[in-house]
């Protein structure tokens, strides 16, 4: 305790048996707060703030230390009450419990997951000190609404190896996929707890991740990693389905801007996040390029627009500050699924909008793109290769705009291809 609270202790303190008449009839301090200690008991008092709050307290000496520790407020307890707890509490401390030391060990043990997990999405820094992007703060609210929902107010240190093991065994049954990721998630913020929040005698408030149980009982399942992608073969007939729907009269605005996403998405590599988000500010129609901001790489990078790249933005409506805005509000298009199944039915290629960022991949390399400027378009990491991740800048890749029209022109190629081979056999039946 300060030396100035001690004086100002003494000023606003005074001794009387203290029964609920009386401290009914205390009144507030101007200022700060008055206590009175009780004549009975040693170390029992009253605390009265200058709002009029009344709480009883108790205070001894720990150790050579002055300890005070408030035992309830009046109105929820009465005085008889308190003198009762205070004896016991009092006890406590004359046996050497220092209630300052149990209150922030209780304080510590109890934190529950829902406060880790906004602590983490506050505070919790990238390894080049930047803050987590938004799909990471996205995936933790969608776990801890799901997978975790009824975990959400358990305190992080209650969490056992045995509740891991049996939620993830659940959670395999509708996707494992989601179930690994939902377990990765957790074991991050149990790590980060572990790290940040300790007790008052300096023990982590938890000193084995749980989650571990499921590399220790050899438990994780794997996901085959998803090749999917537009049958090379089939390239020309699935680009001409592309292109026949842009075209259709028939469309609605929001399924011309989803027709237009899916052309952009197999054209460009980029990913759906990136390419559904993307704003006039960001697209250079007289440079022939477009900038990413904040990329997965944490990078902000300029890519190269094909010429058919370029006539897509170009021709897109300028009333939103989006390329591709929302059927409604002031949002953007969430995604195209729609319109991708629709293209299915009409072909039998059934792909997924990041399927088309690995059909540009194979493309480019039908086109005779070298691989690594095929990452470099497409903001891949090049952590194979030392030279072009440390010493080449692949921040601004506009120089490969002729790698972009080749690869462009490959899907061209292929539609006429297509299209004349299918003129040719109507021809025949004719």
């Amino acid at each position: 305790m300060s030396k100035k609270r001690n004086q100002d202790d003494l000023k606003a303190t005074g001794t009387a048996k203290l029964t609920d008449t009386l401290v009914k009839a205390i009144e507030p301090p101007e200022s700060g707060y008055k206590i009175k200690w009780d004549t009975e008991l040693q170390g029992f008092g009253l605390r009265t703030t200058q709002a009029g709050a009344k709480s009883f307290i108790v205070q001894a000496k720990i150790d050579g230390r002055t300890r005070r520790t408030t035992i309830g407020k009046f109105g929820t307890k009465t005085t008889a009450q308190a003198r009762k707890m205070a004896k016991g509490e009092l006890g406590k401390m004359a046996s050497g419990t220092d209630p300052v030391t149990v209150r922030k060990h209780k304080q510590a043990i109890s934190i529950t997951l829902a406060e880790i997990a906004e602590d983490y999405k506050t505070s919790r820094r990238t390894s080049k000190g930047l803050p987590l992007k938004a799909s990471t703060k996205s995936d933790i609210d969608k776990h801890l609404k799901g997978t975790f929902s009824d975990w959400q107010n358990k305190p992080v240190a209650t969490i056992d190896r045995e509740m891991v093991s049996r939620r993830y065994s659940e959670r395999c049954k509708s996707s494992i996929a989601q179930a690994n990721q939902a377990f990765r998630v957790l074991r991050a913020l149990l790590n980060y707890a572990a790290a940040k929040h300790r007790t008052p005698d300096g023990q982590r408030i938890i000193t084995d991740n749980p989650v571990e149980v499921l590399r220790d009982a050899s438990m994780l399942r794997s996901v085959k990693a998803r090749s999917s992608m537009v049958p090379q073969a089939q390239i020309g007939q699935w680009w001409s389905a592309v292109q026949t729907m842009r075209t259709d009269p028939a469309l609605t605005t929001a399924s011309r801007s989803a027709a237009d996403l899916i052309a952009l998405l197999a054209l460009t590599g980029l990913r759906i996040g990136e390419a559904r988000a993307l704003k006039r500010e960001q697209i250079d129609l007289d440079g022939a390029a477009l900038t990413l901001m904040d990329t997965k790489n944490r990078t902000d990078v300029t890519l190269p627009l094909s010429d058919a790249a370029l006539s897509i933005l170009k021709a897109r409506p300028n009333g939103s500050a989006w390329i591709f805005p929302a059927r409604s509000g002031n949002g953007h298009l969430i995604d195209c699924r729609g319109q991708l199944q629709k293209i299915a039915e009409q072909t039998g290629i059934e792909v997924t909008a990041h399927d088309l960022r690995r059909t540009f991949r194979a493309v480019a390399a039908a086109s005779n793109v070298e691989l690594w400027r095929t990452k470099a378009l497409m903001n891949h990491k090049q952590n194979q290769d030392v030279t072009l991740a440390n010493y080449t800048d692949l921040s601004d890749v506009r120089n490969l705009k002729p790698e972009a029209d080749r690869i462009a022109q490959f899907y061209e190629d292929q539609r006429r291809v297509f299209e004349s081979d299918n003129v040719v056999r109507l021809e025949r039946r004719a």
